[in-house]
């Protein structure tokens, strides 16, 4: 049965030392690295880690819900639009090494969510979206931030 998969994405400062470090406690190995870019997809509970580069260490970059299928991401983006929040929306876009249907949004306390369907993986990194980085106070910055 397909469910909706919790996704958490830390800045870190040595993506190596940090991926060694998450194997360790998570006893498994990431499913995608990429020079600037790891990803973790833990079975149970259902958690999607990225890590990546570019932004300061430390503090959460987002969070965010991947929806099993476009139908589930695109019935939530209707509602979600519907309760009137602010929100980015991002058709068929790469970012983390992978293609996405995506939105965002912002919780009462300005935290970043990205509400996304996965499409497929990519093998070029293009989180250049200057929306995005708008969206997310990241001005000129550099990295991946999805």
């Amino acid at each position: 049965m397909s469910r909706n998969t919790f996704h958490v994405a830390l800045y870190v400062q040595n993506l190596s030392a940090a991926v060694a470090k998450y194997e360790k406690l998570l006893g498994q190995k990431p499913a995608k690295v990429r020079h600037d870019y790891a990803k973790f997809e833990i079975a149970d509970p259902p958690v999607i880690l990225s890590l990546s580069t570019g932004g300061e260490p430390g503090p959460t970059s987002h969070l965010g819900l991947r929806y099993p299928g476009t139908g589930g991401g695109a019935s939530q983006r209707v509602r979600v639009k519907h309760e009137g929040l602010d929100m980015l929306e991002q058709q068929g876009t790469t970012c983390c090494y992978a293609k996405a249907d995506k939105f965002w949004v912002r919780d009462a306390d300005g935290m970043a969510w990205e509400m996304y369907t996965l499409l497929a993986d990519a093998e070029a990194e293009t989180a250049a979206d200057q929306n995005l980085r708008s969206f997310l106070g990241q001005g000129g910055a550099t990295g991946t931030s999805c």
